[in-house]
């Protein structure tokens, strides 16, 4: 599951961690009314929240920097 997200698009990264969240936040009000059988599951959820937001950062930053060496580049021509 840990690499399972490099090959997803980003708007499948931004749709997945939208969807872990909400599983996230259901399954910490199973917590509070106590129907949990496995309580680490939590965490798990938690580090794959990260897990997505690491890999959408790091695409909104990939995608800053081809927008600046565009930029440079249309500047150093004209």
């Amino acid at each position: 599951m840990k690499n399972s997200f490099k090959n997803l698009s980003f708007p499948e990264l931004k749709a997945k961690r939208e969807e872990l969240k909400r599983k996230y936040m259901e399954f910490r009000f199973q917590i509070v009314v106590g129907h949990v059988d496995n309580p680490l599951q939590k965490r798990v959820l938690r580090r794959q929240i990260a897990r997505l937001n690491t890999l959408i950062h790091a695409q909104e930053l990939e995608g800053q920097k081809k927008a600046a060496a565009q930029g440079a580049a249309a500047q150093a021509q004209g």
